[in-house]
């Protein structure tokens, strides 16, 4: 058989068409959650560019959901903060939240400093460790006896108290909190307060906000 080179490291028999991989474009930003006020799911999406020919590998993911929380209707009226227990998400969800508000066209007052607030997890249900969805894989490093750090940000931040839901405050180290996962309401478990502090130190996967 006869070999033709078709790049600068690869060959194939001649007359052979050359397999193409799927290539697909960038993610799309975040949605707002599909309800208002209430936990639900954000989407983003990417689009294919190229299918994929001849054998070529096939196209991933084109759709990825997260677990989100809105504190504002459609409206613009101020909703959502009477959520007991502590709703949270991953800290990744805090980076579209900024990127969302610094593309604002209302104008608004200078928002209030977040802050952050250490938990020791005491329990939770088995539900959280069997989650292996995309969007919600994050559900997984939860765990009895770590410390957490979740931070509580605008707007989850209530405008008038400067507080979040669920945050603990004035509970002493002894009191048992609940909190439940946003986008698996199976997940959920308790935990008590450690303390609170200006800023999160706690690793990637054991950080989570307040939504």
């Amino acid at each position: 058989m006869r070999l033709c080179r078709t790049s600068l490291y690869k060959t194939s028999p001649c007359g052979t068409s050359l397999a193409l991989p799927c290539i697909v474009g960038e993610w799309s930003h975040w949605s707002g959650c599909a309800e208002q006020c209430q936990p639900d799911l954000r989407i983003r999406r990417r689009y294919v560019q190229q299918e994929p020919k001849n054998g070529g590998e096939a196209c991933p993911a084109l759709e990825e959901k997260a677990g989100c929380l809105e504190y504002l209707t459609y409206k613009g009226e101020d909703c959502g903060h009477e959520h007991v227990p502590a709703f949270i998400t991953t800290s990744e969800y805090s980076k579209e939240r900024k990127r969302r508000a610094a593309s604002s066209l209302e104008p608004s007052d200078k928002e209030a400093a977040g802050y952050c607030v250490e938990f020791k997890t005491e329990s939770l249900s088995h539900h959280c460790a069997l989650e292996n969805r995309p969007y919600a894989r994050w559900m997984q490093y939860l765990r009895e006896g770590h410390t957490v750090c979740v931070a509580c940000q605008p707007p989850a931040m209530n405008t008038d108290t400067h507080r979040c839901s669920g945050d603990g405050h004035n509970a002493d180290g002894s009191k048992i909190l609940h909190w439940e996962a946003v986008g698996n309401s199976q997940c959920q478990g308790t935990w008590k307060k450690i303390r609170q502090l200006e800023h999160c130190s706690c690793p990637l996967v054991h950080s989570f906000i307040f939504t």
